[in-house]
């Protein structure tokens, strides 16, 4: 792989957006690379219309990264007044691996304190997902030990497959 070209998304990304967020965590697909959910969850992961909101939103960022006309990551910086949020990370699952998602991660931190000047980013990850909170870890960020409930019965989230899912906060301090 080349050196991936980073960019902001626009409106006519959503698609591929979408397509590449669903292949990394649900369905077969996903089982090729390490962050699938397909194990917790059924369903969509997102949706067009989602994807569309975010990448309209004034207070957010949606980046990618290409591989020629290939895309293979993305992630979300929003500005929460206080800090920034990261979401909608994804990689595509024969790119995992190989450091992208960590440059990704690292590039969505500059910008976080570099363009939009918040000293902290904060995220919500599935708390059965210990691999995945342990890479974030890896990367400096911190276990806050604060739990938010899975919204059971919507839909938009995806279809549990089981009945003890929550999300755990985790916050780096960028400065």
């Amino acid at each position: 792989m080349n050196e991936p070209k980073i960019r902001e998304a626009t409106i006519a990304d959503v698609p591929r957006i979408v397509h590449l967020i669903e292949s990394a965590y649900r369905g077969d697909s996903s089982r090729t690379g390490w962050t699938t959910e397909a194990d917790l969850l059924d369903g969509r992961r997102t949706d067009e219309d989602d994807v569309a909101a975010a990448v309209a939103d004034q207070d957010s960022r949606m980046i990618l990264a290409e591989d020629g006309d290939a895309l293979i990551a993305c992630c979300l910086v929003r500005h929460r007044g206080t800090h920034a949020y990261f979401g909608m990370f994804a990689v595509s699952p024969a790119a995992q691996g190989g450091g992208l998602g960590k440059h990704l991660l690292a590039t969505a931190e500059r910008l976080a304190h570099d363009e939009l000047g918040l000293a902290t980013m904060e995220m919500t990850v599935i708390r059965q997902r210990t691999d995945l909170i342990a890479w974030y870890v890896r990367r400096g960020y911190t276990q806050t030990g604060r739990m938010q409930p899975f919204p059971y019965g919507d839909i938009r989230f995806g279809e549990p497959r089981r009945d003890d899912l929550e999300f755990e906060v985790l916050v780096k301090d960028l400065t």
